[in-house]
């Protein structure tokens, strides 16, 4: 996958790139809609496969759209997203845990 720069340092794709990620987008959004209304798998897989082509295709928007890659002009744009994504984990994660905590003591 080849990214042309401008003089700035940003990153361009070429068309061959936002096709790839457009048709993997495309699966990607696919599947879970698959998986949801096949009713002959069961909730835990559904809920599993939902949760991971959503972390992909996350992943797959970072490469293909945004050029996110670990080059040295990018490391700061890297940096900001890898913070950005533990302390959104870090909110939810502890939500759950006081919500499941509150749910449990009531009972």
């Amino acid at each position: 996958m080849r990214h042309s720069a401008d003089a700035q340092g940003v990153a361009y794709g070429n068309t061959m790139s936002y096709i790839t990620g457009f048709l993997l987008s495309i699966i990607l959004t696919a599947i879970p809609f698959w998986l949801v209304m096949d009713s002959g798998v069961s909730a835990g897989i559904i809920a599993g496969g939902v949760m991971t082509c959503a972390v992909v295709q996350v992943l797959v928007h970072l490469v293909y759209f945004l050029h996110l890659n670990a080059s040295s002009e990018m490391r700061w744009n890297l940096v900001t997203i890898v913070f950005s994504a533990v302390i959104i984990f870090i909110i939810i994660t502890g939500s759950l845990w006081i919500m499941w905590n509150l749910n449990h003591q009531m009972m």
